[in-house]
């Protein structure tokens, strides 16, 4: 580079940053150091609020938020058919969670199969049980047939089953629905022509023409397994319900269905109430208070394309075989609706 005769050279001068730069950067590594203490601070203290089962979400719903101590609401709605449903998810997440004292059972439910029915009653009156843990129930718009079922493991201590002033419930008893569609086929000439290794193979089939004899020999052997089922049904009732004499358990016990106040005048039900009355009884019954006890409430987590397109409903298109298959299935139900069928097709 050439310079202009009597020109001082160029000279570049590289400065250090401002004060104010220099303060700018270590402020901001302060507020990270700051942020992630915090952030474990408060992982250690509140460990109980992360979410370890990704089939349910715990959501705080009433009283002490920052207590210890816990009374968990079981959400049973709809139909009841067991197995892996969202409901068992609720009972296993109460299991692993050693801080719940006390169950609040809000059903909302017309019932459901046999099986499926009798299976929660299990489970759930085998966690009361082993962890001494008081049931009490809350009835929403219905709780009949496996509804009132599920009711019954509040175990018959005293102001345990609430419902509110309109309230369905009762239905006490059990059906296997059977359509005949054997006529209408002859009338396109059609016949079931199925090859069974014995004549009671096709029992309840839809489409199969009977002898009188072969319906009338079917109709005893279902009829027989309907009684069976029932004895259990009011077995079950006199266990949750002790102080119902057997006078007015055969009352009560025809399917009828009942209004909240004709279950409180047959003892069905304890008490009208709303479920905020059952949470309080069930704090009560744990011998916590309004201070000592946090209210918890299961959600079921919604995936993405659940909450953007109806995921579920997709799911349940995209599955007709076997909504075709509830349908020919036969079961024994306890439901409080004329079409099982479509009940299970839904759930």
């Amino acid at each position: 580079m050439s310079f202009a005769p009597g020109q001082p050279p160029t000279r570049v001068i590289l400065e250090q940053p401002g004060g104010w730069s220099r303060w700018s950067g270590r402020l901001a590594w302060i507020v990270a150091g700051l942020a992630l203490l915090v952030a474990v601070v408060s992982a250690g203290a509140n460990a109980e609020y992360f979410q370890t089962n990704p089939k349910v979400i715990e959501q705080y719903h009433s009283l002490a938020e920052t207590a210890t101590d816990k009374v968990a609401i079981v959400d049973i709605s709809g139909p009841i058919m067991g197995g892996e449903g969202f409901v068992r998810h609720q009972i296993d997440q109460i299991e692993d969670d050693p801080a719940v004292r006390a169950i609040v059972l809000r059903i909302d439910s017309p019932g459901g199969t046999v099986s499926g029915s009798d299976e929660l009653h299990y489970r759930i009156g085998k966690l009361a049980r082993e962890r001494d843990l008081p049931v009490v129930v809350s009835m929403g718009g219905i709780a009949a047939s496996g509804g009132y079922y599920l009711a019954m493991t509040s175990g018959g201590q005293d102001e345990t089953i609430f419902a509110e002033p309109s309230t369905i419930t009762g239905s006490i008893g059990v059906i296997i629905p059977h359509f005949d569609l054997s006529q209408f086929l002859k009338r396109f000439d059609i016949t079931d022509d199925s090859f069974t290794s014995g004549p009671l193979k096709e029992m309840l089939s839809l489409t199969k023409d009977r002898s009188p004899e072969l319906a009338e020999r079917e109709r005893e052997v279902i009829q027989g397994l309907v009684d069976a089922m029932f004895t259990r049904f009011k077995s079950i009732v006199k266990e949750g319900r002790p102080n119902i004499d057997d006078e007015t358990l055969t009352k009560v016990t025809t399917g009828q269905v009942f209004t909240a106040h004709q279950a409180v005048e047959f003892g069905l039900v304890d008490k009208i109430g709303f479920l905020e009355d059952a949470v309080d009884r069930a704090v009560a019954l744990a011998g916590l208070s309004a201070t000592t006890a946090r209210v918890v409430r299961y959600q079921q987590p919604q995936g993405l394309l659940d909450e953007l397109v109806g995921g579920r409903a997709t799911a349940r298109t995209a599955g007709s075989l076997q909504t075709l298959v509830e349908w020919t299935t036969p079961r024994a139900w306890y439901l409080c609706t004329w079409w099982p069928a479509v009940a299970a097709s839904h759930h």
